[in-house]
């Protein structure tokens, strides 16, 4: 299913949901994806929430892209970016890799996560997504009790998605982007990092590719 993205501002109050809760869009209501939560998490809905389709706690939210909207052009990147502009939340993207929309995903992983600096996620579908949003549910209330440890911890899925982004640039193999960020720990600061600090990690022919590649990114 597609759904329509709203024009309404982004609603900026998702520190105030509780552990183990989810406040869907209205537009999900009786969808299958709402339907796989219920039971699973404490799903309620609201209305404008804008151009979130899941707030979460601690200021987290999903913005859902489905496979129709892979398919059917770029609405959905113009709503990324007018989200990016506009919040401050810490904004998942959760996004349907199908085998109808497989050809348009990989361009669309460079744009959420190396221009964006956005997690993203692919699931199937909405069945594997309901299970990643109760991960993600799960993590944060795991993330919000006593132990300083767990709060300290990075998303595994999150980190597989920008290993597998940083893959995608030319050059780069697995071993590379592992070595890369564990200097650069994040999109933001690989891709502002100078062809010195590169080289000093990967070597300089390497180091040119990435260092391009970015400036191209941002010249996009």
């Amino acid at each position: 299913m597609s759904v329509t993205p709203s024009t309404t501002p982004v609603r900026a109050g998702a520190s105030a949901v509780p552990y183990g809760h989810v406040i869907g869009s209205e537009k999900w209501r009786g969808t299958e994806l709402a339907q796989l939560l219920q039971g699973k998490v404490k799903l309620l809905f609201e209305d404008g929430l804008g151009l979130v389709d899941f707030h979460l706690s601690q200021r987290a939210c999903v913005l859902y892209i489905s496979e129709t909207d892979l398919v059917a052009g770029n609405a959905f990147r113009r709503r990324l970016v007018r989200f990016r502009k506009a919040s401050n939340l810490k904004g998942v993207v959760i996004a349907e890799r199908t085998r109808l929309s497989d050809q348009y995903f990989p361009p669309v992983q460079n744009f959420v996560v190396l221009e964006l600096g956005m997690a993203l996620l692919p699931v199937a579908s909405q069945s594997e997504a309901a299970q990643l949003i109760v991960h993600l549910v799960q993590e944060r209330s795991r993330e919000g009790g006593s132990n300083p440890f767990l709060a300290k911890k990075r998303s595994h899925l999150c980190e597989a998605s920008v290993l597998q982004t940083v893959q995608t640039i030319p050059g780069v193999g697995r071993v590379k982007a592992l070595q890369l960020l564990q200097y650069f720990p994040c999109i933001q600061q690989l891709s502002n990092a100078s062809l010195t600090e590169l080289e000093a990690v990967v070597g300089r022919g390497i180091a040119g590719n990435i260092h391009s590649f970015f400036i191209q990114t941002r010249q996009k």
